[in-house]
C-alpha cells in the first residue's frame, strides 16, 4: 500500500468517527431545562398589636397621641400620653360582641376640661390626704387643697393632667413622666413609669414604677370608669369584693381609721351582690358619701397579686376580674357623676351611670401611722401591678 493511499485510509476512518460521534450526540436526549428558581418566601409579618394615631396637641404644642392595643380575639384597649389614660376599652359580651365598656369622651378637649378623672392615672397620691397635709422627718410639707380642706388625687394639677412620654412596643406601651421636686407640695423629683399590656388572653395588664430623689409619699391608681352593659346605669352589676372589712370615713370622707368588719352592713360584698341592693339603705356611712365611696380592706393583705374584685353584668354576660397587690380598693359607685357632662356621641352621663374599682393603698395612709405604709425611700423603688381580666359568661 503506497503511503497516500494509508492517508486516505486514516482520513476517511477518522472523518467516520467524527460522524458519528457528532450523529450520538444529536441523537441523545438533552437534560431538561432547570425550571426558574422561586423568590424565597417572604418571612409573614406580625400582626400589629399597636397601633398610634395623633390626637391633638398640649402645652407648648406638645404631641398628644392615642394607641390601640388590640389582640387576635378582638378586645381593643386604647391608652392615651394625656394622663396615662385608658380612654377605651371594647370587650365581647356572651355572644361574642365586642362593646364599649368605661365612660369616657369623643375629643381630647373634654378630658382637658374638668372632668372626674375618667380613665387616668392618678398621683402622686392616688385618693385623700387629710387638711392637706403630712409630716416627714419632722418637716410639715403642706400639698395642694383640691377638695374641701382635703388633697385629692394629686392635686390641682396631677398626673391625670400631665402629658406622659410614650413609648410602643409589640403589645405594651409605656408611659413616662417626670414629676418634680415641690410639685404640688410633695419632696423629690419623682421619676414615674405606667406599663400597659394586652395579652393574647383578654388581660390588661397595668404595671407602675417609680424612684424618687428624696423620701417622700406614693400611691398610684388608674380611674376608670366600667359599666359592662354599654349604657343604662350600674345597679344591677353584680359585684364581689375580696374584702372582708372596710374603712368608714368622715364627712370629707377621710378614713377614721377604723377598719370595720362588713357582715351585717351594706358593704358585705364577700359573695356576688347587686351594686344597688342596698345602696339606698338608710346607713350614714352610704349618707356621707351618697353611696358607695369607700376603701375595702382587702384579706391578701397585699404585696402579692391577688384576686380583689369581680364585676359581672347579667345583661350583657360581661365580667371584669380585677387583681392587685395593693392593700385596698376604692369602690366608688358614680354617685356624683350628672347630666352636666356629656360622653362619647353627646350622651349625658347621668348619676350611677358607671362604677370605679381603684386599686391602691388607703386613704390618708401618711397620717395614719397603722395603715400600711406609702413611704418611698430614695434608696428604693415603687413597684406595683394591678390586672383586668376580661370574659364573658
Amino acid at each position: 500500500m503506497s503511503k497516500l493511499e494509508a492517508s486516505r485510509r486514516v482520513f476517511a476512518a477518522s472523518a467516520a468517527a467524527t460522524l458519528l460521534g457528532a450523529a450520538a450526540a444529536c441523537s441523545s436526549p438533552k437534560p431538561p431545562a432547570e425550571a426558574p428558581k422561586k423568590a424565597a418566601a417572604e418571612p409573614a409579618k406580625p400582626r400589629e398589636k399597636v397601633s398610634k394615631q395623633p390626637w391633638g396637641k398640649g402645652p407648648l404644642g406638645t404631641a398628644i397621641d392615642l394607641y390601640t392595643l388590640r389582640n387576635p380575639g378582638g378586645t381593643e384597649v386604647v391608652v392615651s400620653n394625656f394622663g396615662a389614660s385608658v380612654v377605651s376599652i371594647k370587650a365581647k359580651d356572651r355572644l361574642g360582641k365586642a362593646g364599649e365598656i368605661t365612660i369616657g369622651f369623643d375629643s381630647l378637649e373634654s378630658y382637658q376640661g374638668t372632668h372626674p378623672y375618667f380613665g387616668a392615672t392618678v398621683g402622686r397620691y392616688a385618693n385623700r390626704i387629710a387638711k392637706g397635709a403630712f409630716d416627714l422627718d419632722g418637716v410639715t410639707y403642706n400639698l395642694a387643697k383640691n377638695d374641701g380642706e382635703n388633697h385629692l388625687h394629686g392635686g390641682n394639677k396631677g398626673f391625670d393632667k400631665t402629658v406622659w412620654r410614650a413609648t410602643p412596643s409589640a403589645d405594651s406601651v409605656e408611659m413616662r413622666m417626670l414629676s418634680r421636686d415641690g410639685e404640688e407640695g410633695y419632696p423629690g423629683d419623682l421619676d414615674v413609669r405606667v406599663t400597659f399590656t394586652l395579652t393574647g388572653d383578654d388581660l390588661l395588664r397595668i404595671e407602675y414604677a417609680a424612684t424618687t430623689t428624696r423620701d417622700t409619699h406614693v400611691n398610684l391608681s388608674n380611674h376608670a370608669y366600667f359599666n359592662l352593659s354599654g349604657g343604662g346605669d350600674i345597679l344591677k352589676h353584680e359585684l364581689r369584693l375580696a374584702a372582708d372589712k372596710f374603712l368608714p370615713v368622715d364627712a370629707g370622707l377621710i378614713p377614721t381609721g377604723e377598719l370595720k368588719p362588713v357582715r351585717g352592713t351594706p358593704f358585705d360584698f364577700t359573695s356576688p351582690t347587686a351594686i344597688g341592693a342596698r345602696i339606698d339603705t338608710k346607713d350614714p356611712q352610704l349618707a356621707i358619701g351618697r353611696g358607695y365611696d369607700h376603701n375595702f380592706v382587702l384579706t391578701s393583705g397585699g404585696g402579692s397579686l391577688a384576686m380583689a374584685a369581680e364585676l359581672y353584668d347579667p345583661a350583657s354576660g360581661r365580667v371584669l376580674t380585677v387583681s392587685t397587690d395593693q392593700p385596698g380598693v376604692q369602690l366608688y359607685s358614680g354617685n356624683f357623676l350628672d347630666s352636666k357632662l356629656k360622653g362619647r356621641g353627646g350622651v349625658p352621663i347621668e348619676k350611677r351611670a358607671a362604677v370605679c374599682l381603684e386599686t391602691q393603698h388607703f386613704p390618708d395612709s401618711p397620717n395614719k401611722p397603722k395603715f400600711p405604709t406609702t413611704l418611698l425611700k430614695a434608696s428604693t423603688e415603687f413597684h406595683s401591678t394591678t390586672t383586668w381580666q376580661f370574659s364573658a359568661r
